[in-house]
């Protein structure tokens, strides 16, 4: 009988603390949530960038990339049909595909060997790179029609300052740098360079200066926006290096640039220019194409027919896909919907359009002869910052 007293008692006390905690009160509910929600810490803010003068606001300070979502048009370039323009260097020709079709829909004649497609700083003109022809060719997006060639010694490659102030021809050949009015193209300020073959650049996140790779002496430029002037010179440490195309990571604190000799792609601290790493990815190394998202960097391996995938936030490669029956991926870029990248072969006469998400090829498109820059287009962003498509 004890023992039975004494369950009865224990059971009854549990039962009132439980009664008890059932019974608080909403105003100590609430209190314990407000105090609770008050645990959590709020989320750091993202510190403003203090960007180039006259430079549209960077829109996120943690993603460089963050205008250029999946169809995030701008306005200017909406209505503007979907296309894929293709420089053929031997050709002189530039071919014109519809992506919904693959197929070629017009053929432009334009001076001696075309290099890169650029879209201008504001979207509205396509710039053809004619280099042995010292010529641009303008064309409208619009309508497709080329215009006039202006005149400009030795334009390899083509970009323009993060304000839209000027255009910058990389003069390969010639040795220059030179800032010229991103309309009328007139020379503004030349810069000479002692390196051999300046061909590809991009900018740091506030737009403050650029790198630039120097093709024919292994080298790399850092360059003050502002100033137009060299600030920074290096000789990669490899011998027989040929750095190409040049990127910038979405958080702007690292520079990508492909090497086709060295088969990877350098890893460089932009702001301290010390020297940068080398990052294995395939035989010919040369193009380098963000995905829409901002997480993945396709780098096409010009000399193996193959495409590596990087991972900005793991650093690290995590998948090649290879074209089947081989090729020479090149340059290019990606579709407005992110779900398409096209590269030109360089060295088959042929355009290759391959999945993102599951890198099958999905077309392999007969072109002109020595096919370069490519540049898809329209595509997302504020603006241009040039060579086959860089958007901010």
């Amino acid at each position: 009988m004890h023992r039975h007293l004494v369950k009865s008692a224990l059971a009854a006390g549990a039962a009132l603390a439980v009664l008890a905690a059932c019974g608080t009160g909403s105003g100590e509910r609430t209190s314990q949530a407000r105090a609770t929600k008050a645990a959590v810490p709020a989320p750091p803010e993202k510190k403003p960038v203090k960007g180039l003068p006259g430079m549209p606001p960077v829109l996120d300070p943690e993603d460089v990339y963050a205008a250029d979502r999946p169809n995030k048009l701008s306005p200017v370039v909406k209505g503007f049909p979907s296309r894929v323009y293709v420089p053929n260097t031997e050709s002189d020709t530039v071919s014109v595909i519809d992506p919904k079709t693959y197929e070629i829909v017009e053929t432009i004649r334009v001076g001696r060997q075309p290099q890169h497609v650029v879209p201008s700083w504001d979207l509205k003109t396509l710039w053809v790179n004619n280099n042995r022809g010292h010529t641009l060719t303008p064309i409208d997006p619009k309508t497709g029609k080329a215009g006039k060639d202006v005149e400009v010694h030795d334009p390899y490659n083509l970009y323009f300052t993060p304000n839209g102030r000027y255009a910058v021809v990389m003069a390969s050949l010639d040795r220059e740098l030179v800032f010229r009015d991103p309309h009328t193209m007139k020379i503004e300020k030349t810069v000479p360079v002692s390196c051999y073959g300046v061909n590809h650049a991009d900018f740091s996140l506030d737009g403050r200066y650029f790198i630039v790779s120097c093709e024919f002496s292994g080298e790399l430029l850092k360059v003050d926006t502002e100033k137009m002037k060299i600030v920074g010179q290096q000789r990669l440490p490899f011998q027989g290096a040929m750095p190409q195309d040049v990127k910038v990571s979405p958080d702007g604190k690292r520079f990508y640039i492909a090497d086709m000799m060295a088969h990877g792609m350098w890893v460089l601290d932009g702001d301290k220019f010390t020297e940068p790493t080398l990052m294995p990815t395939g035989k010919g190394c040369h193009g380098l194409y963000v995905s829409r998202d901002s997480r993945e960097m396709y780098v096409t391996n010009r000399g193996e027919g193959t495409i590596s995938v990087f991972d900005f936030a793991r650093g690290k490669l995590t998948k090649k896909w290879r074209l089947p029956d081989g090729g020479s991926p090149d340059m290019g870029g990606v579709s407005a919907d992110g779900k398409v990248l096209w590269l030109s072969g360089r060295y088959d006469a042929e355009v290759y359009a391959v999945d993102t998400r599951t890198g099958t090829q999905l077309a392999r498109i007969p072109v002109g002869s020595g096919p370069h820059g490519l540049a898809v287009y329209p595509q997302p962003g504020r603006y241009s910052l040039g060579h086959t498509g860089v958007f901010r």
